[in-house]
């Protein structure tokens, strides 16, 4: 019998006591039910938007930027000024693209936030806060229904607050929180290096494009060489969506992993009706993300149709290839270049098609194109293979983590 089994046999023989989320913690945000204020207990933490929260970045810092997306950074005492927080919280984000145990955090420290929903627990005699965060990841799929939009979605917070959460005797918590941390940190270590592999790849990959060595390449306009326009989106989209076989391939920022090259397939279809309320785009087009995560382009390998999350750019062959494009738009002086053009809409930073359309890049000759992008395949290809067991073992581990982490939050209702 494992140490957990022994301490839910002595301690939790009948079950264990569930507790609506609202009374045993305490979020930053009021919310509009007058009985639930009576009860709920608020706290605040100022906020900034996602451009205005990674301009803080700093090498060396040693205060967290808590975004409510996947990029992460650090900035200084000194820059964080007023929006300097200290605490163990967990957080989920107030506007997502992404399933949102992409995006749930939990942190302990010096942090400036962005705008996050962030709970911690009303009694750590009662409730452990990491306990609390390891059983929010186990709920993420039942929290994602409580978001709602087409394009960037937001949650019903009422919905949050009314789902109930086993409380076991504390050392039952620790135990499961240890168990669970074990898992994370050998993910975590395995996640470094293959990040730290990725970052060496793209190093090389900018100092083979011709974005700073070649003084005679012409540069042209991505608005000059291609046609881009923005995504619709059919509201309300859950009019539209069908199961259809014959139905449009709706294609959302949630269904691609962020170190994909193409798209091959979506989760969902919409209707003829839907696709004529949206952008239609075809194999072989650019899609780029315009918010949250944006900038990152994506090759079709699909006929379908995108939402305003999405930009799409076409009609470039007679100037740049397509692999090329894909090479030079995931570049970090160009990823850099939309990072300063990107506006905001509301609290979420956006990339419009004009910005895109004023984007400059270097344009060789497409024998030249050719030439770069041989190199360019072939050290990718050394730099998949250096890195293949380990995101499969990045997976294997999740998906064990998963399973565990499920398994260990079930308890029998007293």
């Amino acid at each position: 019998m494992s140490k957990l089994e022994e301490l839910i046999e002595e301690l939790c023989p009948n079950g264990v006591e569930y507790e609506p989320l609202w009374s045993v913690t305490i979020w930053d945000k009021k919310f509009n039910s007058v009985e639930r204020e009576k009860q709920l207990k608020v706290i605040s933490y100022p906020y900034l938007l996602a451009n205005d929260l990674f301009a803080l970045e700093q090498e060396n810092g040693n205060v967290f930027l808590l975004s409510t997306g996947e990029q992460t950074g650090w900035t200084t005492e000194a820059l964080a000024g007023n929006y300097l927080c200290e605490g163990e919280v967990v957080t989920i984000p107030w506007g997502k693209s992404r399933d949102v145990t992409d995006c749930m955090k939990y942190y302990k420290g010096k942090f400036v936030t962005a705008d996050n929903r962030i709970a911690i627990s009303s009694n750590t005699n009662i409730l452990l806060n990491k306990y609390l965060y390891y059983w929010m990841m186990s709920q993420g799929k039942l929290i994602d229904k409580f978001y709602r939009g087409s394009g960037i979605k937001h949650p019903n917070m009422k919905d949050v607050l009314d789902m109930h959460i086993p409380v076991p005797l504390l050392p039952v918590q620790r135990e499961i929180v240890r168990i669970l941390d074990n898992f994370t940190e050998l993910t975590a270590e395995l996640t470094a290096e293959l990040t730290a592999r990725k970052r060496q790849y793209a190093y090389y990959r900018d100092i083979i494009l011709p974005l700073n060595n070649y003084s005679n390449v012409k540069w042209i306009s991505l608005g000059d060489m291609a046609t881009i326009v923005r995504g619709a989106s059919p509201r309300p989209i859950k009019n539209f969506i069908t199961d259809d076989a014959t139905g449009y391939s709706w294609i959302k920022i949630g269904d691609v992993s962020p170190f994909s090259k193409y798209i091959t397939s979506t989760k969902e279809r919409i209707t003829k009706d839907g696709a004529e309320k949206s952008r239609y785009v075809k194999t072989g087009d650019f899609i780029l993300s315009n918010s949250m995560s944006f900038g990152r382009p994506f090759i079709l390998k699909i006929n379908g149709c995108i939402h305003d999350g999405w930009l799409s750019i076409s009609n470039f062959e007679k100037y740049v290839t397509t692999d090329y494009l894909y090479y030079i738009l995931l570049s970090a002086p160009i990823q850099k270049e939309m990072a300063k053009k990107a506006s905001f809409g509301g609290a979420v930073q956006n990339l419009n098609a004009d910005s895109v359309k004023a984007i400059t890049i270097p344009v060789p000759s497409l024998k030249e194109q050719q030439k770069i992008t041989t190199v360019l395949d072939h050290f990718s290809e050394f730099s998949t293979d250096l890195t293949s067991g380990l995101p499969a073992e990045i997976e294997a581990r999740k998906k064990q983590y998963e399973y565990y982490r499920d398994k260990l939050l079930t308890f029998k209702e007293a």
